[in-house]
């Protein structure tokens, strides 16, 4: 009887213990999670490219036409964070996309849409990752944090 009572025990400590008492089933449904809160994404790390760009009037309209292009694919829901490293790296490493894609396939061609991109003053890799699937929806927190838009 002991021992039927330890094995009933531990049934009940692994299932009270095992499942989030805080889990929101239609939320998880809404941004395609898994039964961990995850799901894939595709991070593109953006390289220094081949093309250096002296002209300053030319490399701003590039950099306007990135920065907007990172704005319309976050708008769109395809892109979920963006932003630049601070620090030179041995990788030439510039910045980093994760976009909310499942291919590297589908990534790439977001990224070929990227002015400094397609003029060659980035280049990049593409990598499968697996996140949380709510990395959305910091986006909608940083509206109201940033008093402007880059």
């Amino acid at each position: 009887m002991k021992q039927l009572l330890t094995f009933v025990f531990c049934i009940c400590a692994t299932i009270a213990f095992g499942q989030n008492k805080n889990y929101d089933k239609k939320l998880a449904d809404s941004l395609s999670a898994d039964q961990y809160g995850m799901r894939p994404y595709v991070i593109v790390m953006l390289k220094t490219g081949p093309t250096k760009i002296d002209d300053k009037k030319k490399m701003s309209e590039l950099m306007r036409g990135h920065l907007d292009n990172i704005g319309k694919l976050a708008k769109d829901g395809k892109l979920s964070v963006a932003g630049p490293f601070f620090d030179k790296n041995e990788r030439d490493y510039r910045g980093m996309f994760i976009f909310n894609v499942k291919t590297i396939e589908e990534a790439d061609a977001l990224v070929k849409t990227d002015p400094a991109v397609m003029a060659g003053v980035f280049a990049y890799e593409s990598f499968k990752w697996y996140g949380s699937a709510a990395l959305p929806m910091y986006l909608k927190y940083h509206e109201k944090i940033s008093k402007e838009n880059p």
